[in-house]
């Protein structure tokens, strides 16, 4: 439970902390909203800077992945290229893993890197697939983000970079965090003890 004990990250005390300036008065607001928003973000090029082959099973996930943008619109669904490259959103209670129960790990659906298990997962009923944790904090990247204008803390894979969803500090316990992940950013792999269990198809 010691990886849990400290679970604030940077982004979320940046975002805690301008909660705080708005509260303070009217003439601070302003300063804040204006500091907040800054310089809009860089939109992320859905082109690769090199190329690489589909990943495998098996495959190390140590190292930085791209993808040239004709591959993965050949292997992702529309939807998961929106959703992954285009930083898009899938409709709530519309997608695979919403109320998945079974066993297993998430992963990527770019680079197959491993993101949740299955053991951190709830049922949130916002109607997207929602965990308390991550898998290892290596493979998940959060940046603030301040599109929509809303403040939000989005979160991709540290790995390829593909959009995942956002996280939020609503969560249970023991993290207080809440996931929130779009299933056509995810795979998922079911547990072995699971398959066993499913009857043969005829």
């Amino acid at each position: 439970m010691e990886r849990w004990s400290n679970v604030s990250t940077p982004a979320m005390k940046r975002l805690g902390g301008i909660g705080i300036t708005i509260a303070i008065g009217a003439s601070i607001i302003a300063l804040a909203v204006i500091g907040c928003r800054g310089a809009p973000p860089a939109e992320q090029s859905s082109t690769p800077t090199t190329n690489a082959s589909s990943h495998e099973k098996g495959e190390p996930m140590s190292d930085k992945v791209t993808y040239s943008d004709e591959e993965l619109r050949k292997r992702l669904t529309p939807e998961q290229y929106y959703v992954a490259q285009q930083k898009g959103t899938e409709r709530a209670f519309t997608g695979k893993y919403w109320n998945t129960k079974q066993a297993g790990e998430y992963k990527c659906v770019v680079c197959g890197q491993k993101l949740f298990e299955s053991a951190t997962k709830f049922d949130s009923g916002c109607g997207w697939p929602s965990f308390y944790a991550h898998s290892d904090d290596a493979k998940i990247t959060e940046t603030e983000d301040a599109s929509h204008g809303m403040q939000r803390v989005e979160v991709t894979c540290t790995r390829c970079g593909a959009h995942l969803g956002h996280v939020f500090p609503d969560g249970p316990r023991p993290t207080g965090m809440r996931y929130c992940i779009n299933s056509a950013s995810i795979d998922f792999d079911p547990a072995e003890a699971d398959v066993k269990s499913q009857p043969e198809k005829k």
